[in-house]
């Protein structure tokens, strides 16, 4: 009986779901956007697939730069050139400030309490303000530059050991592990992990479930009705992550909070936020606000600066010429005698242009974290009602014919003169938005910049780079997720070009 009962509700499911779609449509007479004709219930979700990027970009090309789509129960709008993102996250950038309820806001980042879920308001500022202030803001990067500076000679130590064993370098491994350590002094006062090792590489792969997990359509999310099911096993993976971040995360404030009396004078980020958790507003971080921020800042600060460091290095292997032209340009403003220094970076047109081709290229976030219609508007001609997530496809953005000529094709030249030359990552310039735009653009681009400018010019100028004999083509399929992932990480022999005293902290 349970289940003709379960199929009878089933049915009466469907035919709710096909009056409402029928209400729907004679009740918004205003035009809505093109898009493709879904299926009862689900409405477009086959249609994304594993690769939702690339299925939304193909679609575009059919129903234009405003393509609607109703996912299950909600209205969704993505788009996919500059001028709609313009007008998205510019014109109606207030309108569309609050991020849609999801699992991975549930599950993850403590009900929202974090800085990338949270409700614009009071709280989310006092999170960004004194992540800003005491992080990621310009004086206080330039606080923490020595930071930087000892993390990566750990880094390039342990490089130059690998080389002199004949051992390849795990990219995303050797990357993850120092950035959590240059995060964990800034935020803690301590290095996370103090050797390479088991724990280390469980920290990267949490972070890399998370930013996986945390990316996938979970159809829980676009039907609520039958989110009790777990039909993909997505919510169950959350639970159980955030159960393995909830210990480490409760474990570092509790070690942060025995260590106090070794910090007088020198407080880190986590002893500000604690010192100013209360706002004039009467807004009060709770302890899980803190959890739920140190997430935010671990494992975006960790995972899409690697990645794009990961895809530009890989792209330079595929095109030799290019590694060579930049290691030339770094010899005749550095020399061959030390380390690259920040200082250095303004004077490496070249090295920012491959940055910047790889922004275009390999987003970090393929498909912006979605946003939600506060009130109804239109655009473009187009009736967008209240409610409707907005998705603003950056991949496809970065891959349009109209904007780029041959976007296919991995070319840093195309930054270096005309009208692209001035053109800037920071979320002003529409064409390149790998960070996204408007009030919730990421907290960290200006960090995330510098990181991946400072990393990714030390390794090409510290080391010659060469993939392993056994290796004869380099795999460059992605695997999408919050931030996009190489399916095949990145192993690669070094030799270095650098006096032995350049390789320590």
């Amino acid at each position: 009986m349970a289940i003709v009962d379960f199929l009878a509700a089933f049915l009466i499911f469907i035919l709710t779901q096909k009056l409402i779609q029928t209400l729907f449509r004679r009740t918004y007479r205003r035009k809505l956007p093109p898009g493709p004709k879904g299926w009862p219930v689900i409405g477009a979700l086959p249609y994304l697939g594993t690769m939702p990027h690339t299925s939304l970009a193909y679609m575009a090309k059919k129903y234009g730069p405003v393509m609607y789509l109703k996912v299950g129960t909600n209205d969704m709008v993505v788009v996919s050139t500059p001028d709609a993102a313009r007008a998205f996250l510019k014109t109606l950038d207030i309108n569309f400030s609050n991020r849609p309820p999801n699992a991975g806001a549930t599950h993850l980042a403590y009900g929202a309490q974090d800085m990338v879920f949270a409700h614009y308001g009071p709280k989310w500022k006092l999170l960004r303000k004194l992540s800003n202030l005491h992080m990621r803001g310009g004086k206080a990067l330039e606080d923490w530059s020595n930071v930087r500076i000892s993390e990566l000679g750990h880094m390039l130590e342990t490089m130059y050991e690998s080389s002199k064993k004949g051992e390849a370098v795990v990219v995303a491994e050797m990357l993850t592990y120092a950035m959590a350590n240059m995060i964990g002094q800034v935020i803690l006062s301590r290095r996370v992990f103090v050797t390479k090792g088991s724990d280390s590489n469980e920290f990267k792969d949490m972070v890399v479930e998370l930013m996986t997990s945390a990316g996938l359509f979970n159809i829980g999310d676009f039907i609520p009705s039958i989110a009790w099911m777990d039909l993909q096993g997505i919510e169950g993976g959350m639970k159980r992550l955030h159960k393995k971040f909830d210990v480490l995360l409760t474990k570092l404030l509790e070690e942060h909070k025995e260590s106090s009396s070794k910090r007088k004078g020198k407080p880190d980020l986590l002893d500000y936020v604690l010192a100013n958790r209360d706002n004039s507003e009467g807004e009060r971080l709770t302890t899980t606000n803190i959890k739920a921020l140190l997430l935010n800042l671990f494992s975006a600060g960790t995972d899409t600066s690697s990645s794009i460091i990961e895809w530009a290095l890989s792209e330079m292997l595929r095109n030799p010429s290019i590694l060579k032209r930049a290691q030339h340009e770094m010899v005749q403003v550095i020399g061959r005698n030390r380390r690259l220094v920040e200082s250095d970076i303004s004077r490496l047109p070249y090295l920012q242009a491959i940055c910047k081709e790889t922004f275009r290229k390999h987003p970090s976030t393929p498909l912006n974290l979605p946003r939600i219609a506060t009130e109804a508007c239109e655009v473009n001609g187009y009736y967008i009602p209240k409610g409707t997530r907005l998705s603003v496809n950056i991949w496809a953005i970065g891959r349009d014919p109209d904007v780029w000529e041959n976007p296919l094709e991995f070319n840093p030249d195309r930054f270096l003169s005309g009208k692209n030359a001035k053109i800037d990552p920071r979320g002003n310039d529409f064409e390149l938005i790998p960070f996204g735009a408007g009030r919730r653009i990421c907290a960290g681009t200006r960090m995330g910049i510098l990181l991946v400018e400072y990393i990714l010019g030390t390794l090409v100028h510290s080391f010659d780079w060469n993939l392993p004999s056994s290796v004869t083509k380099l795999n460059m399929d992605e695997s999408f997720g919050l931030a996009l992932q190489k399916v095949v990480p990145l192993a690669a022999l070094v030799t270095p070009r650098l006096p032995i005293n350049a390789y320590s902290p």
